[in-house]
């Protein structure tokens, strides 16, 4: 067979194949039972970075130094010494508080403990995992062997390579319920919602923050309310604070199949730097179409078998031309 027929035959038998084949999404997962999470509140957010340095103390992190200076953390974005970081929006004069013109935002950055999280799907050694209760997203560095395919799974870019070490592992927020930590299997909430003056960053189960964050876009902006600190299941205080222009959804409740941590804004969330995503988490469409292509090896088998049919038709008519021929 010339090699340009064989190509043709391999990709008829190939799309004969797939085209034979009900490749179809797999269903979002659903969040955990009693999946816990956060509800980070931009308009209640003053910049202070106390959740970036009770991050570090919680997790035996150092602080990230401008030149010589350690008296602040300087970090500008997530890495292997930054789990939780504090990011600014400016438009124009950045004249006044979560205006999206001549306006400011702060926004929060960690992971997000996607309900169906993309990082888990794409792991090959299942260093990642996602808790069936709490719904909170893991890493075992024993299990890694750091090939990073999480850092490309993940939507908000989150998983971050330590390549200063010569055994790097990936770094990530693990809502401090990781090995040595443990807060939260011990009743306790997360570093940075016990640290925050204001309850812009707030802990408790996912379906409380929920009520809770749907509620304040139900308030009438200009309005005076007590914003929770803490567990909004047992505040530790209240925060009271006239109600702003809230977008008019929560980031979170059904992005790409939902996530633990959800934020709210005055300002759009793709200014805040979000990305653009849809309902349907990326992982549930990639492992539902390699489910079902490649299903028993169904897809390679039967284009394997199109391809023996083909060469074995075109060797048996070769055959008969050069007897007749003859």
């Amino acid at each position: 067979m010339k090699r340009r027929n064989f190509f043709q035959a391999s990709l008829g038998a190939a799309g004969a194949a797939l085209a034979s084949t009900s490749v179809q999404a797999r269903p979002n997962l659903e969040p955990a039972p009693q999946a816990v999470g956060m509800l980070f509140d931009s308009t209640l957010c003053v910049g202070c970075k106390a959740c970036v340095s009770k991050c570090k103390e919680v997790n035996g992190m150092p602080p990230v130094p401008m030149g010589s200076e350690v008296h602040a953390d300087f970090a500008l974005d997530l890495s292997p010494k930054t789990l939780n970081v504090i990011k600014i929006y400016k438009d124009g004069a950045a004249a006044q508080k979560d205006r999206e013109q001549n306006g400011f935002a702060f926004e929060k950055r960690s992971c997000m403990h996607c309900v169906d999280p993309g990082c888990v799907s794409v792991c090959p050694v299942s260093s990642l995992t996602r808790d069936p209760l709490t719904g909170i997203v893991s890493y075992d560095a024993d299990v890694c062997i750091g090939c990073r395919t999480c850092m490309t799974g993940c939507p908000y870019n989150v998983p971050q390579y330590d390549y200063d070490n010569a055994f790097g592992k990936i770094h990530k927020c693990q809502m401090c319920n990781q090995k040595g930590v443990e807060r939260i299997s011990k009743g306790g909430m997360t570093g940075c919602a016990e640290a925050c003056p204001t309850g812009a960053t707030l802990f408790g189960s996912r379906e409380t923050l929920l009520a809770e964050a749907k509620r304040r876009i139900a308030l009438k902006p200009g309005q005076v309310y007590n914003y929770p600190r803490g567990d909004v299941r047992k505040p530790a205080s209240f925060h009271e604070k006239v109600v702003p222009q809230y977008q008019s959804h929560v980031w979170g409740e059904k992005e790409a199949g939902g996530t633990n941590v959800m934020h709210l804004s005055a300002v759009p969330y793709d200014k805040m730097g979000m990305p653009p995503l849809g309902e349907r988490s990326h992982a549930s469409i990639s492992e539902g179409v390699q489910s079902t292509v490649y299903s028993f090896m169904a897809l390679p088998a039967i284009a394997l078998g199109g391809l023996s049919w083909i060469v074995k038709r075109n060797t048996e008519n070769a055959s008969k031309e050069g007897e007749d021929k003859s």
